[in-house]
């Protein structure tokens, strides 16, 4: 097992890796910029580093600060939690490069199914159902090409794309030169990859995705589905799990094609599969997460499996001792993202300092974040500030007991979205479970 670890990230995901390296026995450095030295994962962690000014580019995500804290702080692996460059194949091969092992796939897994083409064409080649689409765009030329061909709505996205950035919908041929030029404009401005791709939009889906864990010894397990339907602008909000629309004829579907594209590329640690699925039922492959992800804790709350260790472990090259068979989920688990972020002012994101702090609690409620009363919020990072996770033998029960929770929650100083995650309980939709993507958008209409 590693003796230390670097944790390349910052706010409540950093603090959640720090917590469980603490269970294990495993001594942590934390990295910062100068805005976040105040920041609580700062203060949790062993020893702490400032790797740079505010700006991510100059810190969380300079590589060469990063890779000199842990090399000299005596680390043996690094741990790049979600976002910044947990999903950088060039940074995993400069760890592995340099001695340190980056806790998550290999370099060449990571750049494989980080190119959204190659993904969906190894996907396809593994027996999974991929979006019909058109990979490799040359130039819009070769676009308009295309587009004429699949047929409107459809979707042009970033080749190196993720979190709802550099994706465009295209409802006719009037719309696509445009389109075409701000995605490309937005994929080189966000991932330095001006490349994209098209794919026919389904409309009327729900967005599921599986959790895998994988060993080295090829050992696969699905741990279930998460429901990731409800968004906002293409960024999830809220999750839950199980679906509560799927049957277990199609949950065994899905976990058979998870397990058939873990085994076919050969995967490490923990990752996600994200499929659509459409009113018939059938699902499409749309990406993989090479990486842990945000709702991880819905996961958790109905396994019973602590998904950051394990992730740790199989990086160490610990085997699973469980099987599928042996995995087995209960009840019900709901996510709510608490951003800093004005409902009343279509969203526009926010700082402040948090004057007051009441986080909710009792029996299986679990409140991820890095706040404190008294911090100062900076303005230069995701707005996201907390993660509200509750876990119910029945989804009933489960929204009630979100919804009290939710209630509970008092944040002062900042603008959130606690009270919006409020009414988004009440919507019809949701307490039917029957809500897709496009919920939010055509219900705000």
């Amino acid at each position: 097992m590693f003796s230390k670890i670097l944790i390349a990230n910052r706010g409540e995901i950093a603090v959640r890796v720090i917590r469980a390296c603490k269970e294990m026995g495993i001594q942590t450095v934390a990295v910062y910029s100068e805005a976040d030295r105040e920041a609580l994962h700062v203060s949790l962690a062993d020893e702490s580093i400032c790797v740079g000014p505010a700006p991510s580019t100059l810190s969380y995500l300079n590589q060469e600060a990063l890779l000199s804290s842990a090399l000299n702080t005596g680390c043996k692996a690094v741990h790049p939690g979600y976002g910044f460059l947990s999903e950088n194949p060039d940074f995993a091969a400069l760890c592995e490069e340099n001695g340190l092992k980056f806790i998550g796939p290999s370099a060449e897994v990571i750049r494989r199914m980080g190119n959204k083409d190659e993904a969906k064409r190894t996907m396809a080649g593994s027996g999974v159902p991929v979006i019909p689409g058109k990979e490799d765009l040359k130039d819009l030329l070769d676009a308009q090409k295309a587009a004429q061909e699949m047929g409107f709505p459809l979707l042009i996205k970033a080749r190196s794309g993720g979190g709802g950035r550099g994706i465009r919908r295209v409802d006719g041929p009037e719309e696509l030169d445009h389109a075409y030029s701000t995605a490309a404009f937005e994929a080189k401005s966000n991932f330095s990859d001006p490349a994209l791709y098209m794919e026919k939009l389904l409309t009327d889906v729900k967005h599921i995705e599986v959790q895998v864990l994988c060993d080295r010894k090829g050992n696969v397990v699905c741990f279930g589905e998460r429901d990731c339907s409800m968004q906002r602008k293409h960024q999830k909000i809220l999750e839950e799990s199980p679906c509560a629309i799927i049957s277990p004829q199609q949950r065994a579907k899905l976990i058979k094609y998870a397990r058939q594209a873990a085994k076919a590329i050969r995967y490490e640690g923990v990752g996600t599969l994200e499929f659509l699925m459409d009113p018939q039922g059938n699902f499409y492959f749309m990406e993989m997460n090479t990486r842990l992800q945000v709702e991880h804790p819905v996961t958790e709350m109905v396994s019973g499996i602590d998904l950051v260790k394990w992730q740790i472990r199989t990086a160490a090259g610990v085997a699973l001792p469980f099987r599928q068979k042996d995995i087995e989920t209960r009840g019900h688990a709901i996510e709510c993202r608490i951003n800093a972020e004005d409902p009343a002012r279509d969203f526009a994101p926010g700082g402040g300092t948090v004057d007051i702090l009441h986080t909710p609690g009792g029996p299986w409620v679990r409140f991820d974040t890095a706040l404190y009363q008294g911090y100062q919020l900076p303005l230069h990072y995701d707005s996201l500030i907390a993660k509200l996770i509750v876990h119910a033998p029945t989804r009933p029960e489960a929204i009630r007991k979100m919804h009290a929770a939710l209630c509970e929650t008092v944040i002062e100083g900042v603008d959130h979205t606690a009270l919006f995650q409020v009414e988004l309980l009440s919507d019809p939709a949701f307490e039917e479970g029957s809500y897709t993507t496009d919920h939010l958008a055509t219900r705000r209409a």
